[in-house]
């Protein structure tokens, strides 16, 4: 089997996997369900993860740079081309780290800021929701489905 026919027949299983993800017969929500729910301790979750992916990378992405920089300089001084390559190669490690470090505290403040305003939303949803006045007893103290209605237009 060629390379081409390989990568076609992995192309198509893979199609054929994600239309099937989940028995639900592609990206359509099961009948009956949200159309996307994330719990706060999952973005916790992810924004803690990211939090702790930038504090292992601030020094790690960075161990081997004062070295590289030093072995570049030396080969470029004896007349090696892998001198300057290695130093270029250090230079674009170098941005490359910066970046993925802006990029997980990018996802760490936008999570905790969407974490907050979430709770703050559903908050003043729950207090206008919240039916004022005594209650006659015995009686369903719910809120009206008109009056729900008012916040999903």
């Amino acid at each position: 089997m060629s390379f081409e026919d390989e990568w076609a027949a992995e192309k198509a299983a893979v199609a054929m996997r994600l239309n099937k993800a989940d028995n639900a017969g592609g990206s359509t929500p099961a009948k009956g369900s949200g159309d996307y729910v994330v719990e706060d301790d999952d973005l916790g979750d992810i924004g803690h993860a990211a939090y702790g992916l930038s504090n292992g990378l601030e020094s790690a992405g960075k161990h081997a740079s004062a070295a590289s920089e030093t072995a570049g300089g030396s080969l470029k001084g004896d007349g090696f081309d892998a001198g300057a390559a290695l130093s270029e190669v250090n230079k674009t490690w170098e941005t490359q780290v910066r970046t993925l470090l802006q990029a997980c505290a990018h996802i760490s403040n936008h999570l905790n800021f969407t974490k907050k305003s979430n709770r703050t939303e559903d908050d003043w949803i729950a207090t206008r929701l919240r039916t004022v006045g005594p209650v006659a007893p015995g009686a369903d103290d719910a809120v009206s489905a008109s009056r729900i209605n008012q916040y999903f237009r």
